[in-house]
């Protein structure tokens, strides 16, 4: 892959085979970032998980402290008076066939999809469209729920879903390059501590193998894992 004199630059700033501390590691990726936008800092970590095996995939959702920097787009799969609710919580797009029929022609200009349990049978015909994109609503991410007010509200204030690539890689963005490092970190502290929370039970040997941290357009910077699991917020 072809790298801009400039990106070298910046590469060279990182030291090789460190671990970092997690609060050095995001200092270093802010003063990195050196696009014209405003980068997203995101984190991928390899886990010690198989996800051929259905008992060792790891998924689940996390309401980060201090958000993504970005607000979600919210579709709610609803009727009757979970309309209303989904529309006083801040939802974006409400409705159940109409908003279905917009799907079902290729309309997915959404982040999250929400349904409530009634609307399942509606929703999961357009699996082959949403699911490819992420977008399928899942119990196990509390986007099949009743609470809808509850469901919107947490994903507009930051939630954040995570699931396991083939490789046992989880991606996920933890905030912006002008955010404090102080709120990165708390923000990687939270989703760690979620991903430790849903370890399989099958799962052995180490679990969280690696952690890098990176800005959209910069290097990629180990963490330490171990301190990682620990609290990075005095």
């Amino acid at each position: 892959m072809f790298r801009g004199k400039h990106y070298k630059e910046v590469l060279a700033k990182v030291e090789p085979g460190k671990l970092y501390d997690p609060a050095e590691a995001l200092a270093l990726a802010k003063e990195l970032a050196h696009a014209k936008f405003v980068e997203t800092v995101e984190v991928a970590i390899r886990l010690g998980v198989d996800p051929r095996h259905s008992d060792q995939v790891v998924r689940g959702a996390v309401v980060l402290p201090h958000g993504t920097g970005k607000t979600a787009r919210v579709a709610v799969f609803a009727k009757g008076e979970k309309v209303k609710e989904a529309e006083d919580a801040g939802a974006d797009f409400v409705g159940g066939d109409e908003l279905a029929d917009r799907v079902q022609q290729g309309w997915t200009d959404f982040d999250v999809a929400v349904a409530t349990p009634d609307m399942m049978g509606l929703v999961g015909r357009l699996g082959k469209i949403l699911g490819p994109r992420g977008l399928m609503p899942n119990p196990k991410t509390g986007t099949v729920t009743f609470d809808v007010k509850n469901a919107v509200s947490e994903i507009k204030a930051g939630k954040i879903e995570f699931r396991t690539e083939k490789a046992g890689i989880i991606h996920a963005p933890i905030g912006k390059v002008n955010f404090t490092t102080e709120a990165l970190a708390e923000n990687l502290s939270v989703l760690i501590d979620a991903l430790v929370k849903a370890k399989p039970a099958a799962q052995k040997g180490t679990y969280i193998q690696t952690v890098t941290v990176a800005t959209t357009m910069g290097p990629g910077i180990r963490v330490n894992p171990q301190l990682a699991q620990r609290s990075v917020v005095a």
